[in-house]
């Protein structure tokens, strides 16, 4: 009987599984709560309105159509019963399987305050970024019609809570969007007069670059006009903003950028986790006490960098599905013996707006304009298709020269009541 492997999550650590098996003797299952496959790197660009949804995200069923031997099912996963080797679905359905890839991400934390979430979505999904777009440019609207000073300057306030490269690369397009691309667009407000602060608990912003990459990048972000707050935790958000340290501060767009915790994968099997949710796995990437269950990824933690922990990047997860399918391939041929996973880095790229980017590859570190060009370059390779990695570079060149974001899109708007007899 065929062997039958199941794939719950088509990031980027599902689909390298996926795509690694290819070939082999199995039947695959993919599954996932959506229909697409995204590049997370790229969200933010979709959230500063740099670049479309469809741009940076591809049904999973086009990724997969030529693999006859692997089913797409679009469901969400509440369980795993690990007995019967059986994943859960919420609609009652149920898949069979032999061996499980748990490859289901990651979502943002909030530290116990979850209760913030409202008034800072993070950002990790397509909605979310269409989303937090959508409070972007509804912000900037409303100040346009607003005649009380105090309140316009609170909706011309952007607060990113988070100094990584995520709360780094959505504080540089912000102000570059407001201060540079739509300053023409409005008669009544000035948006270069919009406020974007960038708050970090931690000493420096980047953390995980080198020092001197990491103040490059501060004094990169200060240059374009962004206010930069380290050293004071957030305390409270809410509708009328933020309190960092015993500072308040008001603003009607707050974004957050400041931890993530793993899906509840851990909780469907009962496999130990740590405190972000995330499973501890053995060496060979398997659950504690079910070698037929492997867990990648964001929902995964190992040491196998040296003594630390595997990044929660795209590469790793990548490298981690390609693994993966290297022990199913083995074991298909009669070899069960555990192969420890070994995670190859291969660097730390931020971009800081549209000029300038910091790149720490080990053996070289670069920052500045050509830095950025080789950002640009990387995340355009790793896209998938030839009309995409096209459609990406002609937006950032046109965007680079005239200054012009075709993508300042309101949607997902409440829907109205009928006019009328309908």
């Amino acid at each position: 009987m065929t062997h039958q492997v199941v794939i719950v999550g088509a990031g980027f650590g599902g689909l390298a599984a996926a795509h690694g098996l290819a070939g082999a003797d199995v039947r695959i299952t993919i599954m996932d709560q959506r229909n697409h496959h995204l590049f997370q790197p790229l969200l933010y660009q979709v959230a500063t309105a740099s670049l479309a949804t469809s741009e940076i995200a591809w049904p999973i069923r086009h990724l997969v159509r030529k693999r006859k031997e692997v089913t797409t099912l679009l469901g969400v996963v509440t369980g795993i019963d690990t007995d019967n080797r059986c994943v859960l679905l919420e609609d009652g359905g149920t898949a069979k399987y032999d061996t499980l890839v748990l490859a289901t991400g990651a979502r943002h934390a909030y530290f116990g305050h979850d209760e913030w979430e409202p008034y800072a979505p993070g950002l990790k999904t397509l909605e979310d970024a269409t989303s937090i777009r959508r409070r972007i440019l509804l912000s900037l609207e409303h100040a346009e019609r607003e005649t009380d000073p105090g309140r316009r300057a609170a909706l011309l306030t952007f607060v990113i809570v988070g100094g990584g490269p995520t709360g780094v690369e959505l504080a540089g397009a912000i102000v570059e969007l407001a201060h540079e691309n739509l300053p023409e667009e409005y008669r009544h407000i000035d948006t270069r007069k919009a406020r974007v602060v960038l708050i970090e608990a931690g000493p420096r912003i980047l953390p995980s670059f080198t020092e001197d990459l990491s103040a490059y990048a501060h004094a990169s972000l200060e240059r374009l006009g962004v206010e930069i707050q380290l050293g004071q935790a957030v305390r409270e958000c809410s509708a009328a903003g933020v309190i960092y340290g015993d500072q308040p501060l008001a603003a009607k767009v707050i974004l957050w950028a400041a931890g993530v915790r793993a899906s509840s994968a851990a909780a469907w099997a009962g496999l130990p986790a740590d405190n972000a949710g995330r499973v501890r796995v053995e060496p060979d990437l398997t659950a504690p006490g079910h070698p037929e269950i492997f867990v990648i990824g964001d929902t995964a933690t190992i040491s196998a960098w040296h003594g630390k922990p595997v990044p929660g990047i795209a590469p790793a997860a990548k490298q981690q599905g390609a693994h993966v399918a290297r022990s199913i391939r083995m074991r298909l041929r009669g070899d069960t013996r555990p192969r420890p996973f070994r995670y190859q880095h291969s660097g730390n790229l931020a971009t800081i707006g549209k000029r300038a980017a910091v790149i720490d590859f080990g053996w070289i570190k670069m920052r500045g304009r050509l830095a950025w060009w080789i950002w640009g370059l990387a995340h355009i390779y790793f896209l998938i298709g030839v009309r995409n990695r096209l459609a990406v570079a002609l937006s950032w060149l046109w965007i680079y020269a005239t200054g012009s974001r075709n993508a300042c899109l309101i949607t997902q708007g409440e829907p109205r009541p009928p006019v009328g007899p309908v």
